[in-house]
């Protein structure tokens, strides 16, 4: 990954590198990102595993980035900045905290990780690990 790994800005898509697929999050700053988990506080971060595939819930939470991504590589990754606008980063930001702890729908190829945080960043959910 490049320097930015280190160095992301509030409002930037994170991308956590998985065994076989990316869990996605929103770096708010100060280390910390918001993302959807399993509504089981025990489990994972929702995911394609296949425990997730049958989850249809799952949790907006705020945890320290180093301990979402764990030994797993990421990486900024605001890849559809491209040809989408990006909200301001305050405005991001304040999208985001407002959906912490909320429980919302999950469905790996409607709603996902990537789809979520898209949405708070653009205003549109969007995923390509689906596409």
């Amino acid at each position: 990954m490049t320097q930015e790994k280190y160095y992301p800005r509030p409002g930037d898509l994170i991308e956590i590198k998985r065994l076989g697929y990316q869990h996605w999050a929103l770096y708010v700053g100060c280390g910390y990102v918001i993302h959807v988990t399993a509504v089981d506080e025990s489990a994972a971060p929702v995911s394609a595993s296949s425990a997730t595939l049958l989850t249809r819930r799952a949790k907006v939470k705020k945890d320290v980035l180093k301990e979402v991504a764990g030994d797993d590589d990421w990486g900024v990754n605001n890849k559809y900045d491209h040809y989408r606008t990006p909200f301001s980063m305050e405005e991001i930001v304040r999208r985001a905290e407002r959906w912490i702890d909320v429980v919302v729908p999950y469905h790996l190829f409607l709603s996902n990780c990537e789809h979520f945080v898209t949405m708070l960043r653009y205003g549109e959910a969007v995923s390509e690990q689906v596409s």
